[in-house]
């Protein structure tokens, strides 16, 4: 079996600007609370990679990502014995995207007392 392919995030941002697919296989929360900021990113969690791996385009660069390029690693694989092609893993997943300083969006972390200034109208 052909070996995965690790990329750099610097690289894996540059496909992703030619039409390249981010293929991102955590979990529902993790996405929620910190996401790739790209025009393009499909959600195929690894739990439910097995029978969700079919929407992946077959025809196009996709790159597998998650937090640290371990879940993604496996993903890969399992896409690249299914006959996929142009598959690349991630190296570093999102932790060495955002690193690199790419772009991310992240899901506020407010305080209890953060929401009750909110509720409050701002006021201290």
């Amino acid at each position: 079996m052909a070996k995965v392919r690790h990329i750099a995030p610097s690289a894996a941002f540059e496909m992703t600007r030619k039409g390249a697919l981010l293929v991102d296989v955590r979990e529902k929360g993790e996405i929620e609370r910190k996401a790739f900021d790209v025009p393009e990113v499909m959600a195929v969690p690894l739990s439910r990679f097995e029978s969700g791996c079919g929407e992946i385009p077959a025809n196009r660069k996709v790159i597998m990502v998650c937090r640290s390029g371990n879940r993604s690693t496996t993903a890969a694989s399992m896409l690249m014995s299914r006959g996929y092609k142009n598959v690349a893993n991630l190296q570093d997943g999102i932790i060495g995207w955002e690193r690199a300083g790419l772009p991310v969006t992240k899901k506020q972390n407010q305080s209890i007392f953060g929401r009750l200034l909110k509720l409050l109208g701002g006021r201290s």
